[in-house]
């Protein structure tokens, strides 16, 4: 029983780059003959190949889709306002304005400014909210009219071509 020669790992290392190296090339170029022969030659396995064209999105889905991301988008948005309210009311960030805008100010009528009468949490989540609506809104409006868009730009155009390469570890 004769056993095959230890690579080292730098052997092995080199040719596993150079496998992936083919086999990227062949996949890139699917025409390429010396390509996918150089791939079929360092791995073993010629890479199976489909060339798909995108010619159609359905802009239903492409709604319920934007519409949930932007939802969640908009939640996200009004936490982390929240989140750093919260951060800056605990710094004393808020405290540190009224002391400024006291100082500036000079005399009784500042000793009754509070930046919180103005830029309170409740305001800021308000305002945070009706934006994320507004967003939401726009978003799923703008997601679906591009959809139409490339509906209609890949009916002229015939759509954009991709090339699929699978893997066979």
């Amino acid at each position: 029983m004769t056993e095959a020669p230890k690579q080292t790992l730098g052997e092995r290392i080199t040719s596993a780059i150079s496998a992936a190296g083919d086999e990227m090339r062949a996949s890139a170029n699917p025409e390429s003959k010396s390509a996918a022969e150089a791939a079929a030659v360092t791995s073993g396995l010629r890479p199976r190949r489909a060339r798909l064209r995108l010619t159609r999105i359905d802009p239903w889905t492409v709604m319920k889709t934007s519409f949930l991301l932007s939802v969640a988008f908009g939640i996200v948005t009004v936490v982390a306002v929240f989140v750093v309210w919260i951060v800056l009311g605990m710094a004393g960030v808020w405290d540190s304005i009224n002391e400024t805008v006291g100082g500036v100010m000079g005399g009784s009528s500042a000793s009754g400014f509070e930046v919180e009468n103005y830029l309170g949490t409740t305001r800021v989540l308000g305002f945070t909210m009706l934006v994320s609506v507004v967003n939401v809104v726009l978003i799923t409006a703008i997601a679906t009219l591009v959809a139409f868009l490339y509906n209609m730009a890949a009916a002229l155009l015939g759509g954009i071509e991709v090339t699929l390469a699978e893997d066979e570890r």
